[in-house]
């Protein structure tokens, strides 16, 4: 970890005028119909755009923190923006979340090979390999498509940029509020025909030609034995299945059947290198660990995903926050002076996006946010590139005319602009489609509750993704490189190219790398 002083400096070096800007807006906010109040805001923004653009990072990326916010479209973004003011007692439109303060941003375009509409296995693969794929498909090139066998070959398979960092015997780790078998966690290790071959189980109804792909939790611990953090959920896929969970004291029917149980294969290979080790299954377990003495480190905190993490019980034995986790993999990862990977996921947006849950969306979102700020805090601007994105967004809007300030979990109130032609009114927040569809009257219904489903217009079993632009934020080593409207692909060759490894080695400086690999 930085040295105290050092992370502090670091931090306000990037942060002190975006948080000095935010303060002078808090105390004039009743001036916002002075003119001069909104050109000062302005011109401040512009000088903050002036030094960023003089005093670009061009350090080498030791480490690298990468957080996907699964199905954080730009809507969800700013619904997730004016919430977090609101909880705060401020209007919240004019509210920045932690990673928006970044000083570098992009737009990235999402669509898969054969899709107009992403899916998170081929999105995720385009972030961690650098190159699109087709939908369903992970770690594997436009070839391969979805649940096809055919053309699933060593030559077909991906390099990710956890393999470019694990080549350079440096750290890595996975850390998702999903199963980590799940397919954005998955695109960072494995390479598979279907995104739903999480397990042996799954593969039992696939064809003979089939026969040589190994499922997910398989190829994490027994292909990916040097990735030193993994945290999640999923525990059902890597227990044999004549042992019960641990936390139902069932057997689960997605238990493996080949006989492997995956979690002693794990303990077993960090036995046989001498590493000091750990597996938890609990929070309580968790608390409990001894990082400064924990070389490599495995979680597995509900038998499929984990649950959506709530304040008010977080006591519970199995729910953890997505910050302590990031918090607990970076002490692990860290203890390597030469450098980490660290991929986290958000997973939990995407799924209240799926089920019409604005609440769980946009909560899960300020979580993620959560734990962006305890890694920027832990890490340092010299050699620690922070990227935050997406992989889809959702059909999720911000709709109607509500007044500055509104609830953006409340019902909107008409004006002349946006009378219901069927006289009811309607959230500020609404699908297009969904599992909950259909008009009906909020009027005392309480819509901020977690409990609430904003209706869809098309009535569907699952909400769907959507294929509008996402957007990716930067901060540290070559940060600036990120800009403008780009391919999704794009985001792993800043990676890449920050960190110089992989292909991008090839043409880095030897002053630029001298201190790793020579």
């Amino acid at each position: 970890m930085a040295p105290r002083g050092k992370m502090i400096a670091d931090f306000w070096t990037v942060c002190t005028t975006v948080l000095c800007l935010l303060l002078c807006i808090r105390t004039v906010v009743t001036d916002e119909e002075n003119s001069e109040y909104w050109r000062q805001v302005g011109r401040y923004a512009l000088r903050r755009a002036i030094t960023v653009a003089r005093h670009q990072n061009k350090n080498l990326a030791r480490n690298i923190v990468l957080f996907i916010g699964d199905g954080m479209g730009i809507s969800t973004v700013t619904a997730a923006r004016i919430r977090a003011g609101q909880m705060n007692n401020r209007s919240g439109e004019e509210n920045l979340l932690f990673f928006e303060r970044f000083p570098h941003t992009g737009l990235m375009k999402t669509y898969n090979v054969d899709a107009q509409v992403p899916d998170s296995g081929g999105a995720g693969t385009a972030i961690m390999t650098g190159v699109k794929a087709n939908t369903g498909v992970i770690g594997c090139d436009a070839r391969v498509s979805k649940g096809n066998c055919s053309a699933y070959n060593e030559d077909s398979k991906l390099r990710t940029i956890l393999h470019a960092f694990t080549d350079k015997g440096l750290s890595t780790g996975i850390v998702s509020n999903s199963r980590v078998t799940h397919a954005t966690p998955a695109s960072a290790y494995a390479h598979t025909p279907n995104r739903g071959w999480e397990g042996d189980v799954d593969l039992l109804s696939s064809g003979p030609e089939c026969r040589g792909v190994d499922d997910i939790a398989k190829q994490l611990v027994m292909n990916n034995a040097d990735i030193k953090v993994i945290l999640g959920g999923g525990r059902r896929y890597f227990l044999d299945n004549t042992t019960a969970d641990p936390e139902t004291g069932e057997i689960d029917p997605y238990q493996r059947r080949d006989g492997l149980n995956l979690i002693q294969e794990w303990e077993k290979d960090k036995e046989n290198r001498g590493a000091t080790h750990s597996y938890v299954w609990n929070k309580t377990q968790f608390d409990q660990l001894d990082l400064d003495n924990t070389d490599y480190l495995l979680g597995l905190f509900s038998p499929s995903h984990m649950d959506i993490f709530d304040e008010e019980t977080a006591n519970n034995e199995t729910e953890l926050s997505l910050a302590d986790m990031t918090e607990a993999a970076l002490k692990v990862l860290e203890k390597d002076n030469r450098g980490y990977f660290l991929m986290v996921e958000g997973a939990r947006i995407d799924w209240g996006h799926h089920v019409n849950s604005a609440y769980t969306a946009i909560h899960e979102t300020i979580a993620m946010d959560e734990a962006v700020e305890r890694a920027f805090l832990r890490t340092s601007r010299r050699d620690t590139l922070i990227l935050v994105t997406a992989d889809h967004s959702h059909a999720f809007s911000i709709q109607g005319y509500a007044p500055r300030g509104h609830d953006i979990l409340g019902v909107t109130a008409p004006d002349s602009n946006s009378v219901p032609l069927d006289g009811l009114p309607y959230t500020t927040l609404g699908y297009t489609n969904g599992p909950f569809s259909g008009r009906h009257d909020v009027t005392g219904v309480e819509t901020d509750s977690p409990d609430y489903r904003q209706p869809g217009c098309v009535p569907l079993g699952v909400e769907t993704h959507a294929g509008e632009d996402v957007a990716a934020y930067a901060v540290g080593p070559m940060a600036h490189l990120l800009h403008g409207t780009q391919e999704q692909n794009y985001l792993y060759h800043i990676m890449e190219y920050a960190a110089c490894v992989g292909y991008s080695e090839r043409y880095c400086s030897n002053s630029y790398t001298h201190d790793r690999h020579g």
